[in-house]
């Protein structure tokens, strides 16, 4: 059985809690798409932790981590990553990486980095992690492949083709120091060593594991809106963020996916830059930020307050259809316990017409919320287990948003922790 945990809209909507609760009853855990630029903040009885790159079921002994062929694979941060978890009395997880993965590179970053700072004022608001000079590689058919590296021969020859390439444009485009031949290739000696003891063929692992009836978990990172072609491009990431991507990302049918369970949020955040219409700022803003996740909404990778708004039913509708939703978890409703009102954007009004589809990106820019508001239920809803027992308005507030997204939310997260979820 395959299921499959992913996002509904700009991605910070919990799906590393959920990953890690519904892991409990899995044997096998893949990251399929996206690097270590984003983060999936978990609480157990271990602690708090941001993960980055492992897949958020890495804290159960009997699971399997596999870190997908779709993943931009930053070795040092996988093993820095590894070595926070042991440090602090997490067993070292199982981990397997497939041998198609492919890597980001050290010269990636400083891509990222010099790209933002020649676009100044126009940037993309990267989290300079390498991530879309590393896709822009791959899909130039320049990446370097976690196989390549035990091929010495082609890694020389390959290293040589490569420094050529990219000190063009380091000398003429970013006027920076050029890179060594002899320095790259000493490189990808070290991540060969790192990376060795745990390369694999997923696909046929997998292939295996399916005919045995096991449980298989894809994680994806981010969420619909921040896909490359269903976004809200060109503010998105460089991966796309869609369940049907697990087929591709960790090499599984696409009929093998049963399950989509896609993470919502009680309201509305976001990192970075782009169209986000629900959006609310000042101090109305500053009080949900504070409130909001465990510790404040600030951004799991890169500490930047997040932006806030209401929860968007145009979005997260069209979030949910992309995805193939069968289950919404819908996540952080205790936050909203001390609002007296709680507005809901149900619509956008663009050029005066009010739509409830979601539009392109120039559409979206001009896009005004039509806020519908909900009385408040005034109440902490934390420890509550039954859905019975949530207060008349919280439950209300519930099903008016599963009436406008249109797919059944049937897991309600009301606390950090792995247990403080109720099944609906």
């Amino acid at each position: 059985m395959v299921k499959a945990v992913v996002g509904a809209n700009w991605g910070d909507e919990g799906k590393g809690k959920i990953t890690d609760m519904l892991a409990q009853n899995a044997d096998i855990i893949i990251r399929f798409q996206g690097g270590a630029n984003a983060g999936h903040t978990i609480v157990n009885d271990y602690g708090k932790f941001a993960l980055h790159t492992l897949p958020s079921g890495v804290f159960y002994g009997h699971t399997t981590s596999v870190i997908g062929n779709g993943v931009a694979l930053n070795i040092p941060v996988l093993f820095q990553e590894i070595k926070s978890l042991t440090d602090r009395g997490v067993p070292a997880p199982k981990l397997l990486v497939s041998d198609r993965a492919q890597m980001v590179m050290p010269y990636h970053i400083l891509f990222d980095q010099y790209e933002e700072e020649r676009l100044a004022g126009k940037s993309f608001g990267s989290t300079k992690s390498g991530i879309a000079p590393f896709y822009s590689d791959k899909y130039a058919k320049i990446g370097f492949q976690v196989s390549e590296l035990f091929d010495e021969d082609l890694l020389k020859e390959k290293v040589a083709k490569i420094v050529e390439m990219k000190n063009i444009v380091l000398e003429h485009l970013y006027h920076k120091p050029l890179l060594k031949e002899e320095e790259l290739l000493a490189c990808l000696h070290e991540y060969r060593e790192m990376i060795a003891p745990y390369v694999g063929d997923v696909s046929s692992f997998l292939d295996k594991a399916m005919k045995e009836n096991k449980t298989i978990l894809l994680e994806g990172q981010l969420g619909t809106l921040k896909d490359p072609d269903h976004g809200i491009y060109p503010m998105v990431t460089s991966s796309s963020t869609l369940a049907a991507y697990g087929a591709i990302g960790a090499g599984i049918p696409p009929y093998e996916i049963k399950e989509i369970i896609t993470v919502c949020k009680a309201y509305s955040s976001a990192v970075g830059a782009g169209a986000f219409v629900s959006e609310i700022f000042g101090e109305e803003a500053e009080e949900l930020r504070n409130r909001g996740g465990d510790g404040g909404e600030y951004g799991a990778t890169t500490g930047r307050p997040r932006r806030m708004g209401w929860f968007d039913c145009v979005a997260s509708k069209y979030g949910c259809r992309l995805q193939g939703t069968t289950d919404v978890a819908f996540t952080v409703l205790d936050v909203l316990g001390y609002l007296d009102e709680i507005p809901v954007c149900v619509g956008y009004e663009i050029d005066g017409e009010v739509t409830t589809d979601f539009p392109v990106t120039a559409k979206l820019e001009k896009a005004k919320p039509v806020l519908e508001k909900l009385p408040g239920w005034k109440c902490d809803i934390r420890g509550i287990k039954k859905y019975e027992e949530l207060p008349k308005n919280c439950r209300n507030y519930i099903e008016f948003i599963e009436g406008q997204i249109g797919f059944p939310i049937t897991m309600v997260s009301n606390g950090p922790g792995r247990d403080d979820i109720i099944y609906k």
